[in-house]
């Protein structure tokens, strides 16, 4: 979700200026950014950041966990090299139905399996189907209250260098703020302070969008 918590005017400078998209990227947020729930998607600067990590850990097995309608998952699979796996974890037909449109067009969609089931049970069956410290990079950007267990998998499955980027975590602020506590908001403060205090990794809150938490498996 892209929360930006800059400056209008330097966003736009980041985002339109600055951000590479390709032509099939723009469309895609165009038609995404019309829909009730556009404010989901993510901004072409996290869109950028992702695939640069992607690229910079030379991922070539990769997780995300909530696609929406498939930005992330373009950038990331647009990254790897032509053999590379993305495994996308979504649960609504509706939302993916979009990103896979998007994804042949990119002629992207040979390197992306789409699993449309609940994240944990997706997550477990790849653990338990040998999947352990297999994986380059995650992306984690779905239900808030779940991100602890997210984590978790993702680092059983990512091998030692590898990385992990959480979305929204800074909330549009709220995690700063003392006074607000709703689930959302506690999930995610509670994720913050673990991966700072967690000796597995090596990792830095990014003020990139609404936050993006980048971690390094050790």
């Amino acid at each position: 979700m892209s929360r930006s918590l800059l400056p209008e005017a330097v966003e736009r400078y980041v985002t339109q200026e600055i951000a590479h998209e390709t032509d099939v990227q723009r469309r895609l947020r165009a038609e995404t950014a019309g829909m009730p729930h556009g404010g989901m998607q993510i901004g072409a600067d996290q869109g950028a950041l992702l695939a640069l990590l992607a690229k910079l850990v030379g991922a070539r097995r990769a997780i995300e966990i909530g696609t929406f309608t498939g930005y992330s998952a373009l950038a990331v699979a647009s990254a790897l090299p032509a053999d590379g796996k993305l495994i996308c974890c979504d649960v609504s037909e509706e939302w993916t139905s979009i990103a896979r449109r998007y994804w042949q067009e990119a002629g992207v969609a040979g390197r992306i399996e789409l699993r449309l089931a609940s994240a944990t049970d997706t997550l477990a069956a790849l653990l338990k189907q040998g999947g352990a410290e297999t994986f380059d990079f995650a992306f984690i950007d779905a239900d808030k209250p779940n991100y602890d267990a997210y984590y978790e998998a993702c680092l059983k499955l990512l091998r030692r260098g590898g990385a992990i980027a959480l979305d929204n975590t800074l909330w549009s602020g709220k995690v700063a703020d003392p006074d607000v506590h709703d689930e959302d908001t506690d999930a995610l403060r509670a994720i913050n302070a673990k991966i700072r205090d967690d000796g597995r990794v090596d990792a830095c809150l990014l003020t990139v969008g609404d936050g993006v938490m980048l971690v390094r498996k050790r």
